[in-house]
Order: structure tokens, then sequence, then C-alpha cells
């Protein structure tokens, strides 16, 4: 049996209202040669019913306990076998030109890893909206090592119509090749494990440009999401978010920070990091746990980090030019030196 070009991954989560469409805008998809695969992990709403509606079309596995979005990916992302990996939130639905847009884009390059298109800000019935909003267009990094959506919550007003080179893509809609999946995985696992959900696809992306790969964005490949995790409604969130959001910023920097970068953002790193200690011991007390679990795992990601600084191929400089107050990007006519 020959292997699909795509292999599309979701992971739910009691994601029974949107998982049903998402996987309805999957099948409509142009490009036909794809396989589906859901990794259902132990949902206790009406995720598994509705998943029973596909299983003719899809490949399901329910899971007998929540193994993260990390987790979850890295499970279906072993079952697949196509040639690129689509990750795909449940709540994202894709025009139908979604994935050969994507392609196009991605093909023409081998040293293309990851391709990611226009995703566009949409409710929760799903419904495209008149005013289309931005909800990304690739991920950025700060000076402080913060990460961002490039145009988030800012109206579409073609100020991103033209493919670039961007740092990486938002683990909501991300295509992935499988040589860069391969290549850059640890110890097995393409996300890293330990980050449970949420920065797991920052950290990719961080790992994927030490290793010497390349991001495409694409203006022509559109899909529209149900963004509900922002920095501005962290209050609003689960606390169990809170936390991981906290772990993982310091986990993501053990694993992929250079020391060159560290010297040379350090107070900009040292200030954002105060405010994230100080937010956690005066009111967000619930977060704290994060400093048990990096204490618990320190060996273990510092041994993952000795892995990726082994492995690295690319210079200080070039990473350095990712790091910056506003969104970095490279025209796709030109070629990034890495070297």
């Amino acid at each position: 049996m020959s292997s699909p070009v795509v292999s599309v991954t979701v992971v739910t989560y009691n994601s029974a209202r949107f998982i049903g469409q998402c996987l309805q805008y999957v099948l409509a998809q142009t490009l036909q040669d794809i396989e589906v695969i859901v990794v259902d992990n132990a949902s206790s709403d009406e995720t598994p019913q509705v998943l029973r509606n596909f299983q003719n079309q899809a490949q399901v596995v329910y899971n007998k306990a929540n193994t993260g979005f990390a987790g979850g990916q890295n499970q279906a992302i072993q079952l697949s076998r196509g040639a690129w990996v689509l990750t795909l939130n449940p709540d994202v639905r894709l025009s139908p030109d979604f994935l050969s847009q994507l392609l196009a884009a991605a093909e023409g390059d081998g040293q293309i890893g990851t391709a990611c298109g226009k995703l566009l800000a949409m409710q929760a019935d799903f419904k495209i909206p008149e005013a289309p909003v931005l909800d990304s267009t690739g991920i950025y990094f700060t000076p402080s090592l913060r990460h961002f959506d490039r145009g988030s919550k800012q109206p579409d007003r073609g100020q991103y119509q033209t493919p670039e080179y961007v740092f990486g893509a938002t683990g909501a809609a991300a295509l992935y090749r499988r040589e860069m999946i391969k290549d850059v995985a640890l110890n097995g696992d393409f996300f890293d494990s330990d980050f449970f959900a949420y920065r797991e696809d920052a950290d990719v992306a961080w790992r994927a440009q030490l290793l010497g790969w390349k991001c495409i964005y694409t203006p022509d490949a559109i899909a529209y999401h149900v963004r509900s995790v922002l920095p501005a409604n962290r209050r609003s969130l689960p606390a169990i978010i809170n936390m991981h959001s906290v772990k993982n910023r310091f986990l993501m920097r053990i694993n992929n920070i250079t020391w060159s970068l560290y010297k040379q953002h350090f107070w900009a790193i040292t200030f954002r990091d105060a405010i994230v200690v100080a937010g956690c011991l005066l009111r967000e007390w619930s977060s704290l746990r994060a400093f048990i679990i990096i204490m618990r795992v320190w060996r273990k990601s510092w041994g993952k980090r000795q892995e990726i600084m082994r492995r690295r191929r690319v210079n200080a400089s070039y990473m350095a030019t990712w790091f910056a107050p506003q969104p970095v990007s490279f025209p796709t006519m030109e070629r990034i030196a890495s070297r």
C-alpha cells in the first residue's frame, strides 16, 4: 500500500462541539491523497460518540488517560505514514485547498521543514466572519523569550499577503515534512512530552531552526481558528493551562537557548522572568507547581539540551536575527544564510 502525501493528525479532549465539523472540512480537501488520524485523550463529553461517525474515514484511537497535546500528537505521528504531517486542532476549519496550497509552497525547497498558512479568527459556530481578523501568520519571538502569533487580533487588510520565511508555525494547523520530524525528534518524540500542552509548537520551531530547517508562510492557504488561549485572557483560563505555560517557558529555554543569545538579551529575559515569578508568588499560586516539575525533570531536560546543542547546524548570529521586538520574516526569493 502506497503512503499518503499528507497525514492529518488531530488530538481531541472534550472537543464534541468542534470535532465533527473540523473533520468534515478535512475530508472535503481538494487534495485527496490524505489519511486522517484522531487521538482522543479520554474525553468525558460527547467526543467519542461524534468520532464513531468517522471511524470509516479516519483512524481513531481512544486513550484511557489524557496524555496532553504533545503526547497525543506524538502518538498520532507515530501511527502516520504520510510524507507530510498536518497537526490540526479540532477547532480549526480548513478551506478546501488548504493542503494543496501548503504543499505548493513547501515542496520546492528541501530545506523547508514546516509550512503554515493564514489563520483567521472564527467564533465557535464555525461560520466564516464577514470582517476577517487575523489569528496567526506564523510565530515570532521577542528578546524576552515571549512568542506570539504574527498579526493576532489585527483586521486582515492584506498586510500579510506575501509568502515569507518565518520562525515557525502555530501547532493549530502546521504542516511538517517527514524528514524534518525524524531529524528533530528527541528520543523518538517530535513534540516534547514534558510540555504536555502549550508552547510545544514554539519549542519545535526553535529546535528546527537550530538544526537548519526553514518555515515558510503562504497567504494562499487559508483556515479559520477558534482560539481560546491568548495572553489577554490569561485570568479566565484553567489553572492547569497557566501552570503549563509557566513551566514550558523555562523548559523551552533549557532545551534551546544558546549562551550567546542568553547573554545578548539577559536583561530583557531576566525582567520577564521576574514578572512571571512574581505573578506566581503574589496571585497565581497554582502555577508554583511549575517549578517543582521543572526540578523533577531537570536532568532529563538537560540531556535533551545537550543532544540539541551537539547537533546544532546554524551559527549564533543567524539565530540572533529571529529575536526582535517586532515580527521578523525574510522574503522567499532570498536564501537565508544559516551557517
